[in-house]
């Protein structure tokens, strides 16, 4: 069944450094402040720990607490939720996006492009496959962070509706941000949702949010907050399927698209 409004949530707050049990406690406060008409609930990339190269002390098996934590709150609240933590599986570790539907099912994402700036790929194994989740009739496209950068990760070439980032994109270059959010909307002709967190890390990098909804045309498209958004925050949006098929029908860019293989 087609759900022609999905309703949206994306939760821009602090994250408290390595540690799972506070954050869990931050969030589960959050979400519980979020209407039950809400279809998804996304939360920034590593939302347990912060961006953390720790990955040895603070890991989770796919049977740990904040899987179960995330099983009970998306059938508290009749809703998938979705966001990124540190796994351990054999011998490697991997900044996993889950996406937790209400009935306990779930889908994943492992981060492909590691950051290498921060030594990310010394610490963890680079994902392989893209994901699409279909959900209530709609097709998403999960990445995670660093993954913005790279364009012909996201091209659009399997028709999505919603391309989300889940990130912990630091404040000196939230200008980049901006920009490549806006244009992976434009260029991909869908919704580009990016939800980013705020405060400092135990590293002492500072994040100032910019989490952002974007419709096919790069405009805003979430209620209430004036752009940009640099406190802890809900942003909540209403995406429309009927708008999105009729503007890429009525503007067929995606049909132009250079044809091309990943290798």
């Amino acid at each position: 069944m087609i759900k022609e409004i999905l309703n949206i949530a994306c939760i821009q707050s602090h994250l408290a450094w390595e540690n799972p049990i506070e954050n869990r406690k931050i969030f589960t406060a959050k979400i519980k402040e979020i209407p039950d008409t809400t279809d998804i609930i996304f939360l920034p990339e590593m939302f347990t720990t912060g961006f953390t190269m720790n990955a040895v002390e603070v890991a989770e098996s796919m049977q740990g607490e904040t899987l179960v934590w995330m099983q009970q709150m998306a059938q508290e609240k009749s809703c998938a939720i979705a966001g990124s933590i540190v796994i351990k599986e054999g011998d490697q570790y991997y900044n996993r996006f889950v996406f937790m539907k209400e009935n306990g099912a779930y889908e994943l994402y492992d981060k492909h492009h590691l950051f290498t700036l921060a030594k990310e790929h010394e610490t963890y194994k680079e994902g392989e496959k893209q994901l699409i989740i279909t959900y209530k009739g709609w097709k998403i496209k999960p990445l995670i962070c660093y993954d913005l950068r790279f364009p012909v990760w996201a091209r659009n070439v399997e028709d999505y509706d919603a391309l989300v980032y889940v990130a912990s994109w630091p404040k000196p270059r939230i200008g980049a941000w901006d920009a490549l959010l806006k244009a992976r909307a434009i260029e991909n002709m869908s919704y580009c949702i990016g939800v980013n967190r705020v405060g400092l890390d135990g590293n002492g990098y500072e994040y100032n949010g910019h989490s952002a909804i974007y419709n096919a045309l790069g405009d805003v498209c979430h209620e209430k907050e004036e752009m940009p958004v640099e406190k802890e925050v809900i942003l909540y949006a209403s995406l429309q399927k009927s708008h999105l098929e009729t503007l890429r029908s009525k503007l067929s860019f995606l049909n132009d698209a250079d044809h091309f293989e990943l290798v």
